[in-house]
């Protein structure tokens, strides 16, 4: 029987990540909050995803379907609730042929029994759902909801969109709820001395990563290393705001498919890159000098030879963020990258599966090395933008932050994905740190308090341990650690050393 993603994170990489094991059982009861957002055996994906799903409109699909059949239609998803009760807040619906309006809250679960195992029949706050959503489909006794509760499940919707990916999810871009003032579980290790403060970081980055591993082991086998990593690399080059886009783009143009194209030719492969986004410009701007002029002919020389074979399937270019962006991180100019990552030989899944030689601060550098100094090409290598102006010096295609990440989100995982290479512990601790920000701040100041050392998490290792730690059990956090035994978990952590 095939394996699901479930699986994967259930038993993937115990040996590769050794320290993973004392964090999963920490949070095996899925107990630190009082309606789990963990992950659910299985499956792999937490209830926010569902809970994100729902909220955008870039994932919603426009048409959902109730449990009794009838079409619903979302006019507001509702006020994300960041206290007690229900997920949202509000919402308003058309339900049936008659497009009747249904206004109400609106309670998300993976499956239809977290409505009574979470205690929501009995409890007030939950008396305003008009809709109850699941990722499962299954069905509430209608006596145990309030009156008139639609039941709706979102599977066969979303997974009947060819793009859409859970992965492709950027969880921390969602609302999430502050902590109680003093949060039950910085009580609970103010009295632990700093080692093992760093043992509870360690073996939550070590899980942290072990996920990656997984869900990247996971798509290997249904996808292939070649199209898995691609995909990954792709929406490591959108970042934040374009990481959905870039991966939808992999998913219209198979990395197959552009070597095909591209016969090793990078500006070949990003002329079929940027007609695919949409992204190539149909008309010379008045303010282009004569080389982006000619620049951009030659890539529609090569973009109308293979333009039939997209017809219709094209991206638009509002899919695109583009405002705000700053211009080295501009998609354009991203997707230079992508052409000179993916035409390169040999093939970069083959050469990043190779075992790699030295010590592990050296094959890190390597690695980042590799992939500072992607060619930009005669036209980019100047410039920022297209149409901008020539710098007197040339700006890597990636900076020093977003290589980082690639590393420790990219390659280290695909690397640990490999059964045929003897995975080596020193290449985690050789890992770049990614630096503070928002979110890192944040989850340290709830887990250790306003003065703690930033020393707690002076490694990678345990930045993403901090950053893991946030993502299981603080963003939907509303207040309510103190009615769950996390601080006995705690404990039991701390007693038998980690």
């Amino acid at each position: 029987m095939a394996r699901t993603s479930g699986d994967y994170l259930e038993a993937f990489g115990g040996d590769r990540f050794p320290r993973a094991r004392a964090y999963r059982d920490l949070t095996a009861s899925r107990m630190m909050l009082r309606e789990p957002t963990g992950l659910d055996r299985g499956f792999g994906f937490s209830e926010r995803h569902v809970q994100a799903a729902w909220y955008d409109p870039t994932w919603r699909p426009h048409e959902l379907r109730s449990l009794d059949g009838e079409p619903v239609w979302v006019d507001s998803p509702g006020v994300w609730n960041l206290e007690a009760g229900p997920d949202f807040l509000g919402a308003v619906l058309r339900v049936g042929r008659e497009r009747r309006r249904v206004k109400g809250d609106v309670e998300i679960h993976l499956r239809a029994s977290g409505w009574v195992q979470h205690g929501h029949a009995d409890d007030p706050r939950y008396r305003g759902v008009r809709a109850h959503v699941t990722w499962f489909p299954g069905k509430v006794p209608p006596e145990r909801l309030p009156p008139g509760t639609i039941q709706i499940t979102m599977q066969r919707a979303l997974e009947a969109n060819p793009h859409f990916s859970f992965e492709a999810m950027d969880l921390t871009a969602y609302p999430y709820a502050a902590r109680a003032e003093v949060p039950p579980c910085s009580t609970v290790l103010r009295g632990w001395s700093v080692e093992q403060r760093q043992a509870l970081l360690d073996a939550a980055g070590h899980e942290r990563l072990r996920r990656k591993a997984a869900h990247l082991a996971r798509r290997i086998e249904t996808q292939g290393a070649a199209q898995a990593l691609y995909e990954e690399t792709m929406a490591a080059l959108g970042y934040k705001h374009n990481k959905a886009p870039f991966r939808e783009l992999a998913e219209r143009v198979p990395v197959d498919v552009l070597r095909e194209i591209a016969k090793g030719d990078a500006e070949t492969a990003y002329a079929v890159l940027m007609g695919v986004a949409g992204l190539l410009p149909e008309k010379a701007a008045a303010s282009w000098d004569e080389a982006t002029r000619r620049y951009v002919r030659r890539l529609w020389d090569r973009w109308w030879k293979v333009r039939s074979r997209w017809e219709d399937a094209c991206m638009a270019k509002d899919a695109w963020r583009v405002a705000g962006v700053r211009p080295a991180n501009h998609p354009r100019r991203r997707l230079v990258a992508a052409a000179a990552l993916w035409t390169a030989a040999p093939k970069l899944e083959e050469r990043w599966a190779s075992a790699p030689s030295g010590d592990g601060a050296r094959v890190v550098e390597r690695v980042s090395d590799e992939l500072m100094a992607l060619p930009p090409g005669p036209y980019w290598g100047p410039r920022l933008s297209l149409g901008g102006k020539r710098a007197l010096k040339p700006t890597a295609l990636l900076g020093a932050s977003r290589v980082r990440a690639m590393v420790m989100n990219v390659w280290l995982p695909y690397l640990a994905a490999q059964p045929g290479i003897e995975f080596r512990a020193e290449w985690l601790e050789a890992l770049p740190r990614l630096g503070s920000h928002q979110i890192l701040r944040q989850a340290a100041h709830d887990l250790f308090g306003r003065d703690h050392t930033l020393k707690l998490y002076g490694t990678a290792m345990r930045e993403q341990g901090v950053l893991q730690i946030f993502q299981d059990f603080c963003m939907n956090d509303r207040s309510r650690c103190a009615r769950c035994p996390f601080p006995e978990r705690l404990a039991a952590f701390r007693a038998e050393g980690g």
